[in-house]
């Protein structure tokens, strides 16, 4: 089953939604698996853009992003939902890389 088809009624039925583009970030290392991590993380800058319509859509949908009330939009003073989205996968990029810092792929993320 697709994320997008999973994650809204899960993260809706169970907890607030993200206040921050961090908590964003944090919520998603926890329930993407290792291997949509590596892919995140090791993927060019330039190629994040390829997410918008996948990975992108996923996130405005189960955490809220099109509701004029999301109280991650209002942190942010965004009125649009794919620009903060696409932050969110750049700084989820960005943290899955810090993770890693010196570390091998093998076991970076379950442990």
């Amino acid at each position: 089953m697709p994320l997008n088809e999973i994650w809204p009624e899960l993260i809706q039925k169970s907890i607030e939604p993200p206040k921050t583009i961090a908590e964003t970030v944090d919520r998603l290392i926890t329930v993407l698996d290792d291997e949509h991590k590596v892919v995140i993380a090791t993927m060019p800058e330039e190629d994040l853009v390829n997410l918008h319509f996948s990975l992108g859509a996923a996130i405005r949908n189960a955490f809220g992003f099109w509701d004029p009330r999301s109280p991650l939009l209002s942190s942010c003073g965004a009125v649009n939902p794919d620009d903060v989205s696409d932050q969110v996968i750049l700084e989820l990029r960005k943290k899955l890389n810090q993770k890693l810092g010196s570390r091998t792929w093998e076991n970076t993320f379950t442990h």
